[in-house]
């Protein structure tokens, strides 16, 4: 919906507000909210805004100020229960100005304080300034569909904003690498709990609120999923556990039509955009707008399954096919948006399709978090089963025989998809968690990194764990089947990057996206279902196919999970090699004395042999134009006045 931004700085500080910082923070996240600009000053408090105008166009300019003007809120998101509140809410006095969810969010915080985010459905990040206690109450969302990122500094100012590039906007932390954090990257994808690649950068967790008051900083969790099943749920049929999901997701795709501006819908084919297009198609009276990505490779493009999607329900559809010239192309510019080394090729997909639908609408649904509730990557299966057959394989083979067969496995030529395979099962790995998750669907495993990292960086780093915000998600739980353990590891760790990416690829080109799986009642019932409803035998996301049996297609219902393919593999293979040589192999590259450089070396030529090491490739060629974009000053994205003061330095 918006983009958010502040300051407060404490009497320690002993500043006051400079307009210009905080409209330049505000402006530079302007892609957010092309529609509609404003601020707050009140001292040393201010606030700034950005917004798209989603619901009561005409209305909600924002920061909004209560009735009696003690309350000042600046607000990213969509309440979508938020019209429930109004009668109960005026019936006690609090005065409505407009039809905007911004509003019954102050008037909950008059009547709540910050037990407010206990009673809001939807997705939300948020600031209120409240002169009368002199205090900053932020929260986040409970799944973390929308971004905050905040330095506290050590004079105890506050510095917070929508996108990373807000704060650097107004110097409140020079760039500078998070070496802690830089394992955790190379591991998953992308950071884990508070952290961030930038030192001093901190992310507000899902789930959670931050009240700040003239330095001090309190931090506290509201919200957790519980994988506890409620005992009224025992002894119940499939059948009805299968309908009342089946309610609360259609009720959840309901809730995320409210809109006063066109709305469409991203369309892959898979099961989870077919689901919301068969429940969505039911719901309004004109035809859907939905939108397809592709690559013109043969491997990367599944089209058709979107296309019987779009002709079985009658949508306009529309695609765009990108090229490898327009995806390195966009790369740079991604990179910036997302602030951080991008985690999946797909965003660069996910960028084009927003494009695309940004000529149609203002907001799409998409089928982001079904995975993550459903088991529906292929490795929750593959962990199980693996784990199970080692440690009977363990029990019943003498150690030499296991030896030998482990030995032969290693022997296979590299390259060999046969022995990739095998390399990665219980016949070569230990049967514990460390080695067949951890390990084996880590991008740079802990055991890799040592040769990856240089000596001075492996100093910096110290002994960090790599999996240790994976790790603690998988203890913390309640949940009792390894399966549920993992889904809720994913659902604090992996899914927080997906939804990153969801969000600022979308809203790089104002458009908001909004999530149906992860409603949070939804998202509660499922977790607290048995396993069975989730992964059955090899089924995954069974729950989901048999609510939408006789609704969709049985081609759509049976495919497999495929993911979203990028080739880049054999991009970086063919003539886009030239990636790798400029942005891994190149002298500028090596002499950061980073990584290795004859590991880094010799990991591109196997790769360009046969081996596959894409992930890895990407994650170093990611990584460095984010350097040199945010360390090294090459970001062609700065805010005018940005450029302006550089050249007045460099002159």
């Amino acid at each position: 919906m918006c983009g958010i931004n502040g300051i407060a700085f404490s009497s320690r500080s002993r500043r006051l507000i400079d307009v210009a910082v905080l409209e330049r923070m505000r402006d530079v996240i302007k892609h957010r909210g092309p529609d509609d600009e404003g601020i707050f000053v009140d001292g040393r408090i201010g606030l700034g805004h950005r917004r798209l105008s989603i619901v009561d166009v005409a209305a909600g300019h924002q920061p909004m100020t209560n009735e009696d003007g003690s309350l000042h809120i600046t607000y990213n998101g969509e309440i979508y229960n938020h019209a429930d509140f109004r009668e109960p809410l005026e019936s006690r006095g609090h005065q409505y100005r407009t039809h905007c969810d911004t509003e019954t969010i102050l008037h909950l915080y008059e009547e709540h304080g910050e037990d407010c985010v206990n009673y809001l459905r939807g997705m939300f990040a948020f600031a209120i300034w409240n002169q009368r206690s002199q205090t900053l109450f932020i929260a986040r969302d409970r799944l973390g569909v929308k971004p905050l990122y905040y330095v506290h500094s050590d004079d105890g100012s506050l510095y917070f904003g929508s996108e990373i590039k807000t704060l650097l906007e107004a110097a409140a932390v020079k760039p500078q690498l998070n070496y802690r954090a830089l394992p955790d990257y190379l591991a998953n994808h992308g950071t884990s709990n508070d952290e961030t690649l930038f030192a001093g950068v901190k992310r507000l967790s899902p789930g959670h609120t931050l009240t700040w008051n003239d330095g001090s900083l309190e931090i506290r969790e509201y919200w957790d999923v519980s994988f506890a099943a409620d005992g009224a749920e025992e002894g119940r049929h499939d059948a009805d556990l299968i309908a009342e999901w089946s309610d609360l997701f259609r009720e959840s795709v309901r809730l995320r039509l409210m809109a006063d501006v066109p709305l469409g819908m991203f369309l892959s084919g898979g099961i989870d955009s077919s689901a919301i297009a068969a429940v969505m198609s039911g719901m309004v009276d004109e035809r859907i707008k939905t939108f397809s990505v592709a690559f013109a490779e043969r491997e990367a493009n599944e089209l058709e399954y979107a296309r019987l999607v779009a002709k079985t329900f009658g949508t306009n559809h529309h695609e765009i096919v990108v090229t490898p010239e327009d995806f390195f192309s966009a790369l740079p510019k991604l990179i910036w948006h997302e602030d951080e080394p991008l985690a999946h090729p797909s965003s660069v997909a996910l960028y084009f399709v927003s494009k695309l639908a940004a000529q149609h609408v203002k907001v799409v649904l998409t089928g982001e978090g079904s995975d993550e509730l459903l088991a529906g990557y292929g490795r929750y299966r593959k962990t199980l089963l693996n784990i199970a057959l080692g440690r009977r394989y363990k029990a019943l083979t003498p150690a030499a025989l296991r030896d030998v067969i482990s030995r032969q496995i290693s022997r296979l030529p590299a390259g060999s998809k046969v022995g990739e395979k095998l390399g990665r099962t219980f016949l070569s790995l230990p049967p514990d968690i460390e080695s067949i998750y951890f390990d084996n669907f880590a991008v740079f495993s802990r055991g890799m990194q040592p040769e990856l990292l240089t000596a001075d960086t492996r100093e910096r780093v110290g002994m960090i764990d790599p999996y240790a915000g994976v790790r603690a998600a998988l203890e913390q739980t309640n949940a009792e089947s390894m399966l549920d353990r993992l889904l809720y590891a994913d659902i604090k760790t992996y899914l927080h990057e997906l939804l990153m990416k969801q969000d600022q690829m979308s809203m790089a080109t104002s458009v908001e996206s909004r999530v149906p799986f992860l409603d949070h009642k939804l998202v509660e019932f499922t977790c607290a279902l048995p396993q069975r409803l989730k992964l059955r035998g090899s089924t995954t996301k069974y729950i989901l196919r048999q609510s939408m049996k006789g609704l969709l297609p049985e081609e759509v219902l049976s495919r497999p999970k495929m993911g979203f393919p990028v080739p880049i593999g054999s991009w970086f293979r063919g003539p886009y090699a030239w990636v790798l040589d400029e942005y891994v192999l190149s002298e500028r590259a090596t002499s950061r004395a980073l990584f290795n450089s004859d590991f880094v070396r010799s990991l591109v030529k196997r790769h360009q042999v046969g081996e596959n090491h894409s992930e890895r490739l990407w994650a170093l060629v990611n990584f460095e134009i984010w350097l040199r974009q945010f360390f090294d000053g090459e970001a062609a994205y700065r805010s005018k006045q940005s450029q302006i003061e550089l050249a007045q330095l460099a002159s």
